[in-house]
């Protein structure tokens, strides 16, 4: 419990010796684009309905302690350190340059200087962190789980590789600077030393979906534009009615949060890019210039899929990918979508490990989301160039009430009614 109390110490009270002075203003960089500061505390956490920013560091934990006050320490000491970053506040008061000179700095000093930079940080709880590998309860919370938090199944065509898998907890940072992203995620790292420790994590660039109709359209690694469809924060009956878990969904603790699914879709580039468009086009459903669905209008048009061409054939085919991840082919049922692209190198042939860091929101996995990848994955034509290597989902519980007190062996913290 090493890291949790060291900065639980500073957290409280601050130390009594050394350069103690604490630094309790933001950086004095000017506004610009992207550099703004989202609130922390609310009704919701932010980084789900929040705009989409441009960098991510996505990472999970698992909890190395049985101690349930270390698990809670921890909790109440990211969100402390979470609700000073996204304010552009190094994560401890004292900060990389100051406080007790012989012990180390409570912030690693690689974002001084920078904006907030839009950076926002969310927390979830994953199956293994209520059950341990042989089915006993952790931490006192028997019961507690939500009957909606089950691992996902292992679709067909998945490759997964374990040490890309689960994790007791997961946190999602997103900046619009990288390094603001990475610093978040480092910060918590040190934090939890000795508590927890990092499972795996990655790192995304260009987003591929938009969370708000300012948004354009982005594209993905396959070069088309990626996230027409996607719940947008305008839409606030979609979201509450496909995000937000509601009373009465079971497991009250979660009431207001959500269900977070990950996956890392690698995309096999060298093999699409030698593909002719029209076979693109065809796996898509839609036009890679525009992005307009095969049976005509604009980008926004609602997809046709009755129209027919020559002979009598669906403009969009009846397994592309646009046709089968369809609302009307999955009940009704949406998402809402923060993926990003990722390059991780190239492998031992030569070939770019690159490909999508799907992250979706939803209320309900087990028909949002388990039937329509189970769809995608038997029947989808553009399965032929995605291996799903990584998968995960966590209980994205509800914000830290606004004008709580953080920080403390009392404060408040993320999650705080799974543990009343």
């Amino acid at each position: 419990m090493a890291g949790v109390g060291l900065a639980g110490a500073g957290l409280a009270g601050g130390f009594a010796a050394g350069n103690a002075t604490a630094r309790t203003s933001a950086p004095s960089a000017g506004p610009a684009e992207g550099d703004g500061a989202f609130a922390f505390t609310g009704e919701h956490q932010a980084g789900i309905t929040t705009p989409v920013q441009d960098s991510l560091h996505f990472a999970t934990w698992d909890v190395t302690t049985q101690d349930r006050d270390e698990v809670v320490a921890l909790l109440r000491a990211w969100t402390l350190a979470a609700s000073r970053m996204t304010q552009g506040l190094p994560a401890g008061e004292f900060g990389p340059m100051s406080g007790p000179y012989d012990a180390p700095p409570d912030d690693t000093g690689e974002a001084e200087d920078l904006p907030a930079s839009g950076l926002t940080i969310t927390f979830g709880f994953g199956p293994s962190f209520f059950t341990a590998a042989d089915g006993t309860p952790r931490f006192g919370l028997d019961g507690r789980r939500p009957d909606l938090l089950a691992d996902l199944p292992h679709f067909p065509g998945d490759m997964l590789e374990d040490a890309r898998c689960g994790g007791d907890l997961a946190v999602q940072a997103c900046a619009n600077d990288p390094q603001v992203a990475v610093h978040a995620i480092r910060n918590l790292a040190r934090i939890a030393f000795g508590t927890a420790s990092v499972r795996w994590s990655q790192l995304g660039y260009g987003r591929t979906s938009s969370t708000t109709t300012t948004q354009p359209t982005p594209r993905n690694l396959f070069g088309f534009k990626d996230g027409t469809a996607n719940i947008t924060s305008e839409e606030s009956a979609a979201v509450d009615e496909h995000v937000w878990v509601a009373p009465g969904d079971g497991a009250d603790w979660l009431t207001g949060g959500s269900y977070l699914v990950a996956r890392r879709i690698r995309m096999t580039i060298e093999t699409w890019d030698r593909a002719p468009l029209r076979e693109q086009e065809t796996i898509v459903g839609r036009t890679k210039g525009s992005g307009a669905p095969l049976s005509g209008g604009e980008e926004r048009t609602e997809p046709d899929f009755e129209a027919a061409g020559r002979g009598g054939a669906p403009l969009i085919d009846p397994a592309s990918h646009v046709r089968l991840a369809h609302p009307t082919s999955n009940g009704g049922a949406r998402m809402l979508r923060r993926g990003y692209n990722y390059t991780d190198g190239s492998d031992g042939l030569g070939r770019l490990d690159a490909g999508l860091f799907f992250l979706a929101y939803v209320r309900d996995p087990a028909t949002q989301y388990v039937p329509m990848q189970n769809a995608l994955a038997k029947h989808d034509l553009m399965s032929e160039y995605l291996r799903h290597t990584g998968s995960g989902i966590w209980a994205v519980p509800r914000g830290v009430a606004e004008g709580a007190t953080l920080g403390g062996d009392q404060g408040a913290f993320v999650g705080q009614e799974l543990f009343a």
